[in-house]
């Protein structure tokens, strides 16, 4: 009888998060285009199903069993849709760099809801995705709902998807010359590749880590330099 308890609990759990994350999905697809652009506006009337999603997130806390690529799906759509939500309680709004509550920004406000705590932005990117998920490509998974961000992939994270979806994120993002310039002996790169250079070097330069998604090969030797950051905020 325990056993088969623990089996439905088991399935419960799969399809719950199936079913959640499908949700979740479907609001992306909806309102993100394939370049990454949010309707913000159209978003704004589908809040509802959004606050359903994030519901789920409030209830739900990963633990030891789940592999690794589901706890970085989790966590990297916790970050995304919470990213989502503040946007959509200040909107309208030119920046989420204008999102200011008692003189903290929006990466600083302890708002986002996950397995009975609360949680900061920072915190899931920084604590949890960087340094017990540590991948860098969890760069281009997260988004700052920014202009010179790495565009904000339309559909969920999954167990499944992940290694796929962020390789290809990655390539879109370094190849992406409004985002980063790139020449064989001179590069213009985004600034996350400067703010978060130790992630990008574990193996390695920043160039050897451009090269292994550059369409154009850089040499070893080519001028490096990072381009102002655009924080308007990428909607329509």
């Amino acid at each position: 009888m325990k056993n088969l308890l623990l089996a439905l609990i088991v399935v419960f759990t799969f399809y719950n998060v199936t079913a959640q994350t499908s949700t979740y999905n479907d609001l992306l697809q909806k309102h993100v285009t394939e370049n990454g652009i949010v309707d913000y506006k159209a978003f704004k009337k589908d809040e509802a199903k959004l606050d359903s999603y994030i519901s789920y997130l409030e209830k739900t806390s990963p633990n030891d069993s789940w592999s690794e690529n589901k706890q970085k799906a989790f966590w990297i759509n916790a970050y995304n849709a919470y990213t989502i939500k503040i946007i959509l309680d200040n909107y309208p709004l030119k920046s989420i760099m204008d999102i200011k509550k008692n003189g903290k920004t929006a990466w600083k406000i302890p708002f986002a809801k996950v397995g009975g705590k609360t949680y900061t932005l920072d915190h899931i990117e920084h604590e949890i995705l960087r340094k017990e998920l540590f991948d860098p490509r969890i760069h281009v998974g997260v988004n700052c709902a920014s202009g010179s961000c790495p565009k904000l992939g339309n559909i969920a994270f999954t167990e499944e998807n992940i290694d796929t979806t962020l390789e290809k994120l990655m390539k879109e993002f370094v190849n992406d010359s409004s985002r980063n310039k790139i020449s064989t002996k001179r590069i213009q790169i985004s600034s996350i590749f400067d703010w978060f250079k130790e992630d990008f070097t574990k193996n390695g330069s920043v160039i050897d880590y451009l090269n292994k998604y550059s369409d154009t090969e850089i040499k070893n030797s080519a001028k490096t330099s990072y381009l102002k950051y655009d924080w308007s905020l990428n909607g329509k």
